[in-house]
């Protein structure tokens, strides 16, 4: 399935905006279950309710994004739609709620998809479910996927067929290209809603990092400085970026994993995208597409082509 832009979408810019704001999201009717975690805080899960002998495709979304984001809603209305079950988990803060740990969620997070996808399967397995089992991310959703295959390696063999869009495989550059231009626009919309919620975890936890810092942040890279890495184990934001990039990992995945990024993409550019993988990695970097835009059609434009694809891939090699 080879993705082709529509003609009045011409730079990656408007591939990106308006697929996000300006395209009508299908109806989605999602059960949501509150998880309590290890360590005493919880994350909030949206499901889509199938038939047990049918798939399961879990979703991890992307920086403040939530079962609500257009590519969220336009999957799992594709998965309802072919009676297959669907699971949204969200990253902690991201679902309505403050989570109560003096922690947010990041690009690396491993650890968390972990702890979700095995909690899943086991579930799974516990109900007598024979239907596939599927993981898929998107931006950062999708690096923290990938983080976690290429680190549990045959470990995460359950997971029969995976997908990961638009993740920002090389933090560092795509940090660098989100501080520049125009897509200092992308900067300010995360920062809106992320320094109040960093300003309300003050409140929980006085003195977890310098408000003052906080609000001078003007960029991603101040931003994780103050709040991401040093809540979450890393040094500073260099070791943060670094550490954290799928790029590394890449080799190490064993799982069918599709990992699909437009060259064009304002949060990495194209140049930038990783040409190794392992031989159960499919590197697919088509020149158009934007960050998760990939939208199709005349106006307004439809978002299905998206969801097709991951089904499309998953059904083939899961």
């Amino acid at each position: 399935m080879k993705y082709t832009a529509p003609f009045w979408l011409p730079s990656g810019h408007l591939q990106t905006i308006y697929p996000a704001i300006a395209i009508s999201k299908p109806a989605v009717q999602f059960r949501r279950e509150r998880w309590d975690t290890p360590d005493g805080d919880f994350i909030d899960i949206d499901f889509v309710d199938g038939p047990p002998d049918q798939p399961l495709v879990v979703l991890f979304h992307g920086l403040e994004g939530s079962s609500d984001s257009h590519y969220a809603r336009a999957l799992m209305a594709e998965a309802q739609a072919r009676g297959w079950s669907g699971a949204v988990p969200h990253f902690r803060g991201c679902s309505g709620e403050a989570n109560r740990a003096p922690r947010f969620y990041h690009s690396g997070d491993a650890a968390e998809i972990d702890w979700i996808v095995r909690r899943l399967h086991a579930r799974r397995q516990a109900d007598g479910a024979s239907g596939k089992f599927y993981a898929t991310g998107v931006s950062l959703g999708g690096n923290a996927l990938l983080r976690w295959l290429g680190e549990s390696q045959h470990q995460a063999e359950f997971v029969d067929a995976a997908c990961a869009v638009s993740a920002p495989l090389d933090l560092a550059q795509g940090g660098v290209s989100l501080s520049r231009g125009f897509n200092m626009i992308y900067t300010r919309m995360f920062l809106q809603t992320l320094k109040p919620k960093c300003v309300a975890k003050l409140q929980q936890f006085p003195g977890l990092f310098d408000l003052d810092a906080l609000h001078a942040a003007r960029d991603l890279y101040a931003f994780d400085n103050v709040v991401t890495a040093p809540l979450h184990g890393y040094s500073n934001t260099d070791d943060y970026w670094n550490r954290a990039s799928a790029k590394h990992v890449l080799d190490d995945i064993t799982v069918r994993t599709l990992v699909l990024n437009a060259k064009n993409d304002p949060f990495l550019p194209g140049r930038h995208l990783p040409q190794r993988a392992s031989s159960r990695v499919v590197l697919d970097y088509p020149e158009q597409g934007g960050h998760v835009g990939f939208a199709v059609g005349g106006p307004p434009g439809r978002i299905n082509w998206l969801p097709s694809k991951l089904i499309h891939f998953l059904e083939q090699h899961g």
